[in-house]
């Protein structure tokens, strides 16, 4: 019987894929034990390791995806999805810096976290955070149901200036334009860098 197998997947970051995966998986005899954003822990019990790492790149890169091969690599995805789950809950209330947050849960200097960030994805960590947080301010205008100052406060930005400003630099445009044009284009979270 083999031994539960665990693998990091690159870019998964929605709740839809954990689906999608999980019943392909079944379908090939794989069992998954535990799948959350980024992370797979599988097992099969009449499949030996060579068969279950088949197995699992065939689902991933039919859905693609890719296994995530080294640990600087898994490092980056661990951070992209502490940031991803930060949005989650809105209002955003964020309590502690995000340098703080993720030194505390990779158990890792800042620095060194910033730098292998910066150097596998060529944006440095706090940019990454900003076009997720954008990213959110366009679903929240598509959905129509706030004002761009409770968009601000849900997204605890200190004015909604500082908001409009990071808008329109990550954008291209101002959100009152972007509201307007109704021809939203947004990038699902995989997508940013």
């Amino acid at each position: 019987m083999s031994k539960p197998k665990e693998f990091w997947i690159k870019n998964m970051v929605c709740n839809r894929c954990l689906k999608v995966i999980t019943q392909e998986l079944h379908e090939l005899g794989v069992i998954v034990i535990s799948l959350e954003l980024g992370r797979l822990l599988v097992e099969a019990p009449k499949k030996n390791n060579d068969e279950i790492l088949n197995a699992v790149t065939t689902v991933l890169h039919t859905n693609d995806f890719e296994i995530v091969k080294n640990k600087v690599e898994i490092l980056v995805e661990r951070i992209k999805l502490i940031l991803i789950e930060q949005l989650q809950e809105l209002p955003l209330h964020i309590k502690v810096k995000t340098s703080e947050l993720l030194s505390s849960s990779l158990h890792k200097d800042y620095k060194t976290l910033s730098k292998l960030f910066s150097t596998n994805e060529q944006t440095s960590i706090e940019k990454y955070f900003i076009k997720l947080k954008i990213e959110k301010v366009k679903e929240l205008i598509q959905l129509k149901q706030h004002s761009f100052s409770d968009i601000s406060y849900i997204l605890d930005y200190s004015s909604i200036n500082h908001l409009s400003r990071q808008f329109k630099e990550v954008v291209g445009m101002n959100m009152t334009d972007y509201k307007n044009t109704e021809n939203w284009k947004r990038n699902f979270y995989d997508e940013i860098i």
